[in-house]
């Protein structure tokens, strides 16, 4: 199972000023990347706090939504709560199917697959935003090594890395 991180980052770092802050700064051409990326794996995980963000699950993809409250209940059928450890819900994605899975943060779930070396790619969009304060892309400290595979420009004002996860 392939995990391929996608995030948006201001130039200091940041993918958001807080935990309620919606991800509309990004740009056009960084969205629509998104959603190739993620149609194209057919599944995305997110944490509960970015999922609230957003308010529904994104359609024609299976979202997978980290979450410690176990009463959480999905109304849509494209959309899972759980508890369950990354590695169970890999696992759980690959019975099903799936050969790759988007992780689109925030930044505890970033931590937790990176935790377990779990993330093989990341791919950064970098917006011409500074925060100055906010939510970096790893809750907690994390070591990995990265290999540059491809950057461009999308657009007038984004640039878009995409690495390799040196495992």
């Amino acid at each position: 199972m392939r995990v391929i991180m996608i995030m948006a980052v201001t130039v200091d770092g940041k993918i958001g000023l807080d935990e309620h802050h919606f991800p509309d700064w990004t740009g056009t051409e960084d969205k629509r990347m998104f959603k190739q990326l993620t149609t194209r794996a057919g599944a995305l995980i997110m944490g509960s706090k970015t999922f609230d963000t957003i308010g529904r699950p994104l359609p024609g993809r299976k979202n997978i939504v980290l979450t410690r409250n176990r009463s959480r209940r999905s109304e849509w059928e494209n959309l899972v709560f759980t508890a369950g450890e990354p590695a169970d819900i890999l696992s759980d994605l690959e019975r099903e199917g799936f050969s790759e899975v988007v992780l689109a943060g925030g930044a505890r779930v970033n931590y937790l697959f990176a935790r377990h070396r779990l993330i093989d790619e990341i791919i950064v969009t970098f917006a011409p935003k500074i925060f100055g304060s906010g939510i970096s892309l790893f809750s907690d400290p994390v070591n990995m090594e990265l290999k540059l595979e491809e950057f461009k420009g999308l657009g007038r004002d984004l640039i878009c890395a995409r690495y390799r996860v040196v495992k």
